[in-house]
């Protein structure tokens, strides 16, 4: 779809075409490298995607609130008078949720008529949530004209309303990833003192490419709060012989000299893939300052071998995606991206074996799980912005 046939959409809903409505876009995100480290005040590595959410917004003259999707069939209006009241397992409480929180600073909210269209995979763990949630809070506070509001404030902003109004306890990664987005860049995002730098982003002869396993991920919340539990059991195991309040705060050769104090070894080896995964990242930053995409993908592979034997959040789609994609030239890295037991793969394919990668993954995956995966063709994208002319 391009913006005019949005247009017409929009129009064809809501009526007075003379009266043109604001348009905003805020991308989704996948995570190169640094996965569960988030929640352990380790670091991270995103980077936004020029798949996103569009928002077409305008003004209304009285306190009601109108959501439909070109990506959901349910659709409806909301008024603004009567507080704010989740609905149960709707899309629309994402965009709710920063209306309230927009309310909460005593901002005064009219209502509006919105248009909402993603290009985002549903359940592939690129952060659709947060796209949507950064696309309203960017657009209220450039339709509302609200100056005061940085774009780390509609960061935080977007994560409260995850957590307190939807009920995610979630990290401000994706959240962060969104809304700091620059092309050509990744963001290297301390999760504990949140300092991030962007880093370069250089994919010169190269792809980025994302592989969905189309696999809907039922275990991944309950094994997430599993692994949140075993991480708190590492610090306390650690923390009398060293003072760490979280395993982020623990160093690479430092753990290994300390691992033997978690008596637990499945605890250990929780313990163990986070603080190395910290130090991939570390290494990944390295490798991309110095523009060594080899050393980058070898980075990557380790991540998924640490994820699937240490962490044992990948199972079987993720892994035989991965072990797929090692097998093609021109691959130099693959592992798992989000929270694991379904979702998305991240690759590093060299321009020509793009076509070689996507047709013989595929074949392989759909023969061996009886799954036919999805393959997106990723660009490094930037942040929420206004849409004038660009096309769909």
């Amino acid at each position: 779809m391009n913006i005019h046939e949005l247009q017409k959409l929009f129009y064809d809903l809501y009526g007075k075409p003379d009266e043109t409505p604001g348009m905003y876009f805020a991308p989704g995100r996948v995570n190169l490298i640094g996965e569960h480290t988030d929640y352990n005040g380790g670091f991270v590595l995103p980077c936004a995607l020029q798949y996103g959410t569009y928002l077409l917004i305008r003004k209304r003259d009285d306190k009601l609130l109108k959501f439909a999707s070109t990506n959901f069939d349910f659709k409806t209006g909301y008024d603004l008078s009567q507080g704010f009241i989740k609905q149960q397992g709707q899309w629309i409480n994402y965009p709710l949720g920063i209306f309230e929180q927009f309310d909460r600073l005593k901002i005064s909210l009219p209502g509006f008529d919105m248009l909402f269209s993603g290009d985002i995979p549903n359940s592939a763990g690129l952060s659709s949530s947060a796209s949507i949630e950064m696309a309203v809070a960017y657009a209220l506070a450039s339709m509302l004209n609200v100056t005061s509001l940085k774009m780390t404030d509609l960061i935080n902003l977007s994560k409260r309303s995850e957590n307190e109004f939807i009920g995610v306890n979630c990290g401000i990664m994706d959240m962060f990833a969104v809304g700091m987005g620059s092309a050509d860049h990744a963001i290297f995002l301390n999760c504990h003192t949140l300092e991030y730098k962007q880093i370069p982003l250089i994919l010169n002869g190269y792809k980025l490419v994302i592989a969905n396993t189309n696999k809907q991920r039922g275990l991944a919340d309950s094994k997430y709060n599993e692994r949140v539990t075993e991480c708190k059991e590492a610090v306390e195991a650690i923390r009398p012989h060293f003072p760490v309040n979280n395993l982020g705060e623990v160093g690479f050769m430092q753990f290994f000299k300390i691992q033997d104090v978690i008596e637990d070894e499945r605890v250990r080896r929780r313990a163990r893939h986070v603080i190395s995964e910290n130090q991939r990242v570390l290494n990944a930053v390295s490798a991309l300052y110095k523009n060594d995409l080899m050393q980058f993908g070898a980075l990557m592979n380790a991540s998924h071998e640490s994820l699937r034997d240490n962490y044992e959040v990948t199972g079987v789609e993720l892994d035989t995606l991965v072990e797929e994609a090692w097998k093609i030239p021109g691959v130099i890295g693959s592992r798992m991206t989000g929270a694991g037991f379904g979702g998305c793969t991240v690759s590093i394919v060299r321009d020509d074996a793009v076509a070689k990668f996507i047709d013989e993954v595929g074949l392989n995956y759909k023969k061996r799980t009886g799954h036919a995966a999805s393959f997106y063709i990723a660009e490094v994208s930037g942040g929420p912005r206004e849409l004038k002319s660009e096309t769909i």
